[in-house]
């Protein structure tokens, strides 16, 4: 709130903009008289971040908040005249206090903007931004200003001393905003579509408001203002209605008008167009829902077909296994150990690559990345960059003493493009100067001429030409589906197009660089899930051994497979630059860098042919996945044989046959992300058996349980398993979650409800855990024990909020009998433990965990004869008597897997091998609520039942596994990224791009652990579960599917349809073909330029 105004005026002063803070109206008016362009800044959420993104420069900003008549609050007989200076926040809490204070219909309009501005952006931004900010900034897709038009508001201008209301001119000021009372007989409606309900722009957003004259249904007034319709909030023409009974005829006339106003052409920014056209009609509909309700004295809370989408979180239940009561209670394993870096993490004191101080002469660099997707670069002028303040060298290709072109998995990547550049974000070179802004200016200043090359590719379809794909292309299959197909009862044929999905890791890619300056030796600090990778990529970029380079990891904020071969790239550039200049070189992508450059989970197209019988066996199926691999090849082989190896999934089908192929695109190279391709390629499978179901009429579950392994069981490439668990996992989950019955009870709510639907699916996962590459299924530790008896522990993991750390201190503390409060794990380094292999795979503790193991009985054997001379005595008097009879304190560990299970591997020449230790299996139930009319779902509950052997730490397991769902809801249901024709990435920031959030969370969700479990091919019986679980997200996505399944029977139709991944709103929208959906024309694919590409 604003403070006294009897302060004086403060002004500060920067290299290029001068902040001024006015304590008077009347001073703020000349300060903006003076400097009609200047922004008036109170809680900086649009200014701040066109600075920051769009690059834009003010030489004066104006910040009035401490002007008291800007939060003045003034109350009258006809409404609220409210200061423009207050924030969002308190706006609401000031219409939330006065509703109750009169009777409801003086109030419709408090209460519409209070529903709107519950969802408008997130609390945070609620509580700075301000009123009059947030009409000034004039959002396309306001949530305010269509209310506000809507409801007759007035805003109360000043200019010169003088007030007005007016259209406003840049040097005006908004002091106050009018807030009517409503009249009886006067409703208002706000309504709005957003990609997620909370944080985020909406899609199309409504302010309405009719007036009848009295005791009739004749419409006296009425407005209509929408947001995401054009440039600006729209109004549409209410001839069509006013003078009009409210019945379905008018209603009907007011579609057609609005089909006519609002038309969008196909190729309108924001794309959605046939989805935001549907929409203008569809809440006006909900608005007439809710007339008619109130009309009719028939307000009745619950009342399905008006209602919002339930969104308050029941209590989560988590079941943990008990241990033995034979374990001894100083043993921590297999108990539910808080995370070691749980309170730091939560108050900021947990230090990260960027936490760490400024050294002496440091340098801050960014990267100048290609603009065009597929071209020759004819120029590059630096010139301009090195004139600028600050600025120290630019870095380029000709600057990398060793080797700019890097070979990996048999395909060259250039570090910096030298000649030609094949994807929009494509580095090119680097500036370095002494501050991150001034780094930025000298990116920016940077001049590029291009000459553009034919044809780039965006999309991963089916192409004749070699160069289209990365060889080799996979192949396997068992039995023989030609055959197979030729005896079935039916065939059918369809598709399933998946999109990629961004890590958005909480903690950028960040790395510093010092050179220590002897003998070219440098210590490197980087955000990395593969130490040795990024030690031994930088050694090959400046032409030095491995061993003048030290990679520390502290612990990185987030991974998810984007921090395994990405990094290293960017540290080799990172040490080119502290090379050059002699300087330690920090470089911290910006999001929307990281986002560009940094690639993505593979999007995948499936097409798939099955045959089967009439009582639901599928006798054969023959599968081809299309991943788009962007420019270079990465980690994509590798991510095409795994969708191989699990497109069973949890099926005995006698004969598959898979293909898959990496195909180079024109785009950013995606890489691993959590799960390696699994969750997209069991999405086809269970898609396929989807079809299958709807196709024989049956529940899908049922055709499930009928394909499941049984038995003593062999894969497609003949691996050996038991699938008893994985059953059980089925079979108690359905328990666990009450299936049958509420399969019953969601069959009746749908029977009851038209535009609600309600849908359920259960799921289950078979997922092999080790890597299918057996040289990475090994794991390496140092242990040191200190005279007073503390223990320091460092392995070949990384620490990136998966818990690791936690587990491998609970397994020193039971191979030393001692607590874990006496060990400690500082980092992971490569000059304490060498030739680590990567974080990733599920296999991080069942690697590391048993070198540590090893090293730790070694220690603990060492100290045997110490222990026999005083068995009473303590550790700390044990380990001081070994030290002075001479006895080593330091051990290594190293576990290169069991004995008999040493032949991991895969032969694809005889499509045959074990690649797997084990599988992780489990089972997802979920149940969601849908509202047809605008795509928006709910969550209702989440029931999974995981098999995870005997887990070491079941609360940080069952953390993992609820991570791994949400995430995995966002890959099936909301996260999109969004390119433009040109290859561009649009959804380069939180604003553009939505994850899960707390309001997507499951309103019950229950985690059950399978009890009895053992597993003898893992640490303490453990099993690996980082990824499995991201698959059974998509249990959200078939219920969604079930749920428009079930609203298109109430249209008459029947039979498989296409749903592609994800099911945002707009696609289960326009998937259950309402009325409204079908009044919009379809634009014939090629007439027009899509403002998106469906990649």
């Amino acid at each position: 709130m604003a403070e006294s105004s009897n302060l004086k005026t403060l002004t500060f002063y920067g290299e290029r903009t001068s902040w001024v803070s006015p304590t008077s109206l009347d001073e703020l008016v000349q300060l903006k008289s003076s400097n009609p362009k200047a922004p008036l800044v109170m809680g900086n959420t649009n200014v701040g971040p066109d600075i920051k993104f769009k690059g834009v420069l003010h030489p004066l900003i104006i910040s009035p908040t401490r002007v008291v008549e800007l939060f003045d609050v003034t109350h009258t007989a006809q409404g609220v005249w409210v200061g423009a200076g207050c924030n969002l926040s308190e706006v609401q809490s000031l219409l939330e206090k006065l509703a109750p204070q009169f009777p409801k219909e003086k109030t419709e309009l408090f209460r519409a903007l209070i529903r709107q501005l519950r969802n408008l952006g997130s609390q945070q931004i609620r509580n700075v931004a301000s009123l009059g900010g947030n009409i000034m900034s004039a959002y396309p897709n306001s949530d305010l200003n269509p209310v506000l038009a809507a409801g007759n508001c007035k805003v109360s201008v000043v200019s010169n001393g003088d007030f007005g209301k007016t259209v406003l001119k840049p040097e005006e000021i908004i002091v106050s905003v009018f807030i009517p009372f409503t009249r009886e007989g006067e409703f208002v409606g706000a309504l709005r579509q957003a990609p997620r309900k909370e944080a985020a722009f909406a899609t199309v957003t409504t302010g309405m408001r009719v007036f009848f004259s009295e005791r009739s249904r004749v419409v006296q007034e009425v407005s209509i203002y929408y947001g995401g319709m054009g440039p600006t909030t729209v109004s549409a023409k209410s001839s069509c209605v006013s003078f009009r009974p409210w019945d379905d005829e008018t209603l009907s006339r007011a579609y057609d008008v609005l089909l006519d106003e609002l038309d969008l052409p196909p190729s309108a920014p924001g794309g959605k167009v046939e989805f935001r056209r549907s929409l203008t009609l569809s809440l006006l509909f909900k608005f007439n829902l809710e007339v008619l309700q109130k009309l009719r004295e028939m307000v009745r809370q619950g009342t399905i077909s008006v209602s919002i989408l339930a969104d308050v979180l029941e209590d989560f239940k988590e079941f943990l296994f008990h241990v033995s009561k034979d374990q001894s209670a100083h043993d921590p394993v297999g108990r539910p150990i808080m995370h070691r870096s749980a309170i730091s993490q939560a108050t900021g004191e947990a230090v990260y690559c960027d936490d760490i101080p400024k050294t002496d002469g440091e340098l801050f660099m960014t990267v100048v990345t290609s603009a065009r997707a597929h071209a020759k670069i004819t120029s590059l002028d630096v010139s301009e960059a090195l004139r600028l303040p600050g600025v120290v060298d630019v870095i380029t290709a000709k600057d990398i003493p060793g080797k700019n072109v890097r070979t990996e998995f048999g395909y060259d990547e250039e570090l910096l493009a030298e000649s030609q550049v094949s994807c929009v974000g494509q580095m090119i070179c680097a500036v370095v100067a002494d501050t991150r802004v001034h780094a930025k200016r000298g990116a920016a200043a940077v001049k590029i001429s291009y000459e553009d090359l034919p044809d780039p590719v965006f999309t991963a379809e089916v192409k004749d030409a070699k160069s289209s794909f990365f060889e080799p292309r996979r192949v396997i299959w068992r039995g023989n589906v030609t055959e197979a197909f030729k005896t079935v009862d039916q065939l059918h044929e369809g598709e399933i197009r998946l999109a990629g999905q961004e890590h958005f890791y909480m903690e950028t890619q960040s790395m510093l660089v010092i050179p220590v300056g002897e003998e070219t030796e440098f210590k490197v600090y980087a955000s990395s899930q593969w130490p040795t990778l990024t030690q031994e990529a930088i050694a090959e970029t400046l032409n030095i051994p491995s061993n003048r380079v030290t990679c520390h990891v502290k612990r990185i904020g987030g991974g998810f497979g984007g921090k395994v071969t990405k990094t290293p790239l960017l540290a080799s550039v990172t040490a080119v630059a502290a090379q050059k200049t002699s300087r330690p070189v920090r470089f911290v992508l910006e999001r929307g860098d990281d986002m560009l450059i940094t690639g993505a989970r593979h999007p995948v197209l499936g097409r798939y042919k099955v045959g089967f019988m009439k009582d639901g066996r599928i006798v054969a199926a023959d599968i081809q996945y299309y991943s788009n691999a962007g420019h270079t090849i990465d980690e994509s082989l590798m991510i095409v044989e795994k969708i191989l190896l699990h497109m069973d999934n949890a099926y005995n089908i006698p004969n598959l046959h898979g293909r898959g192929a990496a195909c180079r695109t024109n785009l950013p190279s995606n890489t691993s992300f959590r799960g390696f391709g699994v969750p997209q390629g069991i999405m086809i499978m269970e898609n396929m058996i989807n079809d299958v179901a709807v196709l024989l009429g049956r529940p899908a579950d049922e055709i499930r349980e009928i394909n499941m392994y049984k038995g003593p069981s062999v894969t497609h490439y003949k691996m050996e398993f038991s699938p008893e668990n994985m059953l059980r996992c089925w079979n108690e989950c359905k328990v666990k979650s009450d299936f049958s019955n509420r399969r019953k009870a969601v069959d009746q709510f749908n029977q009851q409800n038209r535009w609600k639907k309600r849908g359920m699916a259960i799921l289950p996962i078979k997922y092999g855990i080790a890597f299918a590459e057996g040289q990475f299924n090994q794991g390496g530790a140092l242990v040191h024990i200190y005279k007073d008896g503390s223990v320091l522990v460092t392995h070949g993991g990384t620490e990136m909020g998966q818990g690791i750390h936690t587990k491998i201190q609970q397994v020193a503390s039971r191979e030393l009998h001692i607590p874990t409060s006496k060990i400690y794990i500082s980092e992971t380094s490569t000059n304490t433990v060498p030739n680590t292999c990567p974080t990733a795979a599920s296999f991080g503790t069942d690697a590391n965990g048993m070198a540590v193991k090893n090293a730790c009985m070694t220690l603990y054997q060492r100290l045997e004869p110490i222990r026999q001379k005083d068995p009473k005595g303590s550790w700390e008097s044990w380990i001081d008597a070994a030290y002075f009879e001479k006895i080593s304190l330091s051990a290594t560990g190293y576990h290169g897997y069991d004995p008999d299970q040493s032949n991991l591997y895969m032969d694809w020449d005889k499509m045959e091998g074990q690649p797997y230790a084990y599988f992780t299996y489990g089972t997802c139930c979920c149940e969601v609520e849908l509202d047809c009319l605008t795509g928006d779902y709910r969550t209702v509950r989440t029931d999974l039942m995981v098999d995870i052997g005997r887990s070491v730490n079941p609360s940080v397991d069952i953390g993992q596994i609820e991570g791994a769902f949400m995430q995995g809801l966002g890959l099936y249901t909301l996260e999109e990224l969004k390119f433009s024709p040109f290859g561009l990435l649009y959804t380069r920031g939180p604003s553009q791009y939505k994850i899960p959030a707390v309001c997507d969370t499951p309103l019950r969700f229950n985690v059950y652990l399978l009890p009895d479990s053992d597993n003898p091919h893992a640490i303490y019986s453990s099993k690996g579960i980082g990824e499995p679980i991201v698959f059974l997200g998509s249990s959200v996505f078939f219920a969604i599917k079930d749920a428009v399944a079930a609203a298109r029977s109430d249209s008459g139709l029947v039979g498989p349809f296409s749903l592609d991944s994800p099911a945002t709103p707009e696609r289960a929208c326009l998937a259950c073909s309402s009325p409204f959906t079908k009044k919009i024309p379809v634009s014939k694919p090629g007439s027009f330029k899509p403002w998106a590409l469906n990649i």
